[in-house]
């Protein structure tokens, strides 16, 4: 209880000094402004501009007249009056230049240069669209040669003659249906799936025997994980449908 007293006393001391100082400041602010009202009324305002110039033309009036009263003096114009009358008796005016006419053998000559000039122009950009010639890679073709087709490993392993031979027969028809899909991924220069397709028959080829399409093969499937040559490719698929026919000869 005694805090919000002390508080409530605090506050209107407050109040009450922020009011006299309101006061104050209004009441010197209106004798600001009447001390200023009566300094207008007793002097008036200050012109040095006049104060010059008056007297000045005022000396030059009176020797105008003694001059006009003496016979034969000149009657001398005032320098304001002068560069009136100067400036109201002479005014600029705009001067327009008679235009000339190019003759018939100018206008020729214009005309050649700007034909020139645009021919310049289109030879300048007809350069730069020219493409620039390409530069022929040598590319070494793959000479694919392999010896026969042997199929020593699987009658190493055991198996019979009889039984190497179903083997191979299985293989050529895998072979045979992959080459044509192996051309149409050639076609569209697509060497992932055509390092699919040869990785399929890579594997059935190795594990029957060596040489001939197994040689031809490994080297196909190598070359395509790497390789983006495409006569290259087509190199290999000719000796591909090579091989191919060899072994279909070989064991039928």
């Amino acid at each position: 209880m005694f805090t919000l007293i002390v508080v409530g006393i605090f506050v209107l001391i407050v109040a009450i000094i922020i009011y006299f100082e309101y006061k104050n400041e209004k009441e010197y602010q209106a004798d600001r402004h009447k001390r200023t009202e009566d300094r207008k009324k007793i002097k008036p305002p200050y012109h040095p501009k006049e104060k010059i110039q008056k007297p000045f033309i005022e000396k030059n009036e009176k020797a105008t007249k003694r001059r006009a009263a003496t016979p034969g003096a000149k009657e001398k114009t005032l320098p304001q009056e002068k560069n009136k009358t100067t400036n109201d008796t002479y005014k600029l005016k705009n001067v327009v230049e008679p235009r000339k006419v190019p003759s018939a053998q100018e206008i020729r000559e214009a005309e050649e240069k700007e034909k020139l000039k645009a021919k310049r122009v289109e030879e300048q950009r007809l350069q730069e669209q020219k493409p620039e010639p390409e530069v022929t890679k040598k590319v070494d073709l793959p000479e694919c040669n392999y010896p026969k087709f042997d199929h020593s490993r699987l009658l190493e392993m055991g198996l019979s003659q009889n039984e190497v031979e179903e083997f191979v027969a299985e293989l050529i028809p895998q072979i045979e249906a992959q080459i044509p899909l192996i051309k149409e991924a050639m076609d569209i220069s697509d060497f992932h799936n055509m390092e699919r397709l040869t990785h399929s028959i890579k594997g059935s080829s190795t594990t029957v025997g060596t040489g001939g399409i197994s040689d031809l093969l490994v080297e196909f499937n190598t070359y395509l994980k790497t390789g983006k040559e495409l006569a290259v490719v087509e190199a290999y698929f000719k000796h591909l449908k090579h091989y191919s026919q060899e072994l279909k000869e070989q064991y039928t």
